[in-house]
């Protein structure tokens, strides 16, 4: 995936999970948000929200686990998902 789209977002879900539980406009919505906030590409949130991937340039990972910084993203993430 190059670039975040809805369709995008859906045909990823589905292709890895089988099913799609969220809505698919928020979740590129928030990661619009965070990309904006963090100065990151908005795929690197998307997979780092859904995956677990460190997003490159950030410390967002040590030892497998979320970083104060992880956490803090995932926490604003969850704020902008319910916002909108």
């Amino acid at each position: 995936m190059n670039k975040l789209t809805t369709k995008g977002i859906n045909n990823y879900l589905i292709e890895n999970y089988g099913v799609v539980r969220h809505d698919c406009e928020r979740l590129k919505t928030s990661c619009q948000s965070i990309a904006k906030d963090y100065g990151v590409n908005t795929v690197h949130v998307f997979h780092f929200m859904v995956e677990q991937e460190p997003i490159p340039n950030l410390y967002t990972h040590s030892y497998g686990y979320n970083t104060r910084l992880g956490r803090e993203i995932r926490e604003a993430f969850n704020n902008y998902y319910n916002q909108f």
